[in-house]
């Protein structure tokens, strides 16, 4: 029995004959730069979404990357990002001469812990980077709240939830990526909505934001050859558009399927005094791109190597802080540290979860979990 973290290839299987026509398509008609299928996927992305303006690119890290050149951010302004995620939300801050101010996480959720906002704001901070982290959101209207107070932008990095749901006090539901002033997100092949390449995708319902963005995406042009600004080459390419209009269809399955194995976890897994298992946060719905542990009293990476020999595989998301990377020294001071953070570095485990499991796999990795604690 082969376990896989995610098997797009079974997901793929399922989906073969819509898959394969919409490649079909964009090869006969030879329109493999911005051909129909890019405009017919923005367009049901748009409607999925509740969103006036999505704005495709080549993938998510370019996403973020755009939307903070269309914000009009200057060189030294700085940005408050969690420090417990992926390297490209902060990575493209750097980039652009822009300074990551790093700030801890709520150690239960994962998601940016609203405390940190107040306790490193600055005259110089101009925008908020909130991850909704392993597939839920973070805490939007406390954000939107603080935002507002300080003039501040907010730009979702929503590469790990999309599909899931926020919902506000007043019973205002918003898809994650739709509720600040720009939400960017990936279709790297094993999210949640995966095409079979790269590929990513800005949403914003400001209408000048929405052409600001198409056009730095484009060369910084909105007719051909005249450049009004610097931009760059970031283009979904028609054939992940082909197959991104074929998974959207199924993406809200998907997200039933991964809750499904979930559920199934937590109700195996919950009893065991070492393990947390996944908080859900209260306004938020999950689509759980990841299934993610906390191990106590030291014993995650003995777990890992324990389900590695029984051929289980799993994921650290993440093991390092952002600012102990070495790329991030420069922007931290020496002694700089985080608590939850540098606690959840040493604690946090993915199990599989994705769309293809059968009850025999769960079975065997709840059983193997069980038997390494008992």
């Amino acid at each position: 029995m082969k376990i896989q973290m995610v098997d797009l290839k079974g997901q793929y299987l399922k989906i073969k004959e819509d898959v394969d026509a919409g490649i079909q398509e964009c090869i006969d008609n030879t329109a493999f730069i911005n051909g129909p299928a890019v405009k017919e996927f923005q367009q049901d992305f748009e409607k999925y979404l509740a969103v006036k303006h999505v704005i495709p690119c080549a993938n998510g890290t370019d996403a973020l990357q755009i939307a903070m050149m269309a914000l009009d951010l200057q060189p030294g302004d700085e940005i408050i990002c969690p420090a417990f995620t992926y390297v490209a939300t902060a990575e493209v801050i750097g980039l652009l001469g822009l300074k990551p101010v790093m700030v801890d996480v709520n150690e239960d959720t994962f998601d940016i812990d609203l405390e940190g906002l107040e306790k490193y704001l600055t005259p110089n901070t101009k925008a908020i980077v909130p991850v909704h982290l392993y597939g839920q959101s973070a805490n939007m209207e406390k954000i939107l709240e603080f935002a507002k107070k300080h003039n501040l932008f907010v730009i979702e990095d929503n590469a790990q939830a999309i599909g899931s749901d926020y919902t506000f006090s007043d019973g205002t539901v918003k898809k994650t990526g739709t509720i600040g002033h720009i939400g960017c997100t990936s279709f790297f092949p094993s999210k949640n909505l995966g095409c079979y390449g790269d590929g990513g995708a800005l949403m914003t319902n400001d209408d000048d934001l929405a052409s600001k963005i198409r056009m730095i995406a484009n060369h910084g042009q909105e007719k051909k050859y005249y450049h009004k600004v610097l931009g760059c080459n970031s283009r979904l390419d028609t054939i992940q558009a082909a197959i991104l209009k074929v998974k959207l269809k199924h993406l809200d399955e998907y997200s039933a399927a991964r809750n499904r194995m979930a559920d199934y976890y937590d109700e195996n897994l919950s009893g065991i005094a070492e393990i947390q298992t996944p908080k859900r946060a209260e306004n938020s719905t999950h689509v759980f791109h990841q299934y993610t542990l906390r191990v106590k009293n030291g014993k995650r990476d003995e777990l890992q190597k324990y389900l590695a020999e029984k051929n289980i595989p799993s994921m650290i998301y993440y093991p390092l802080p952002l600012y102990k990377q070495e790329a991030f020294l420069q922007y931290v001071e020496e002694d700089f540290s985080l608590p939850v953070t540098e606690q959840l570095c040493t604690e946090v485990i993915s199990l599989p979860v994705h769309t293809e499991f059968d009850q025999e796999v769960l079975d065997v990795i709840v059983t193997e979990i069980k038997n390494y604690f008992n």
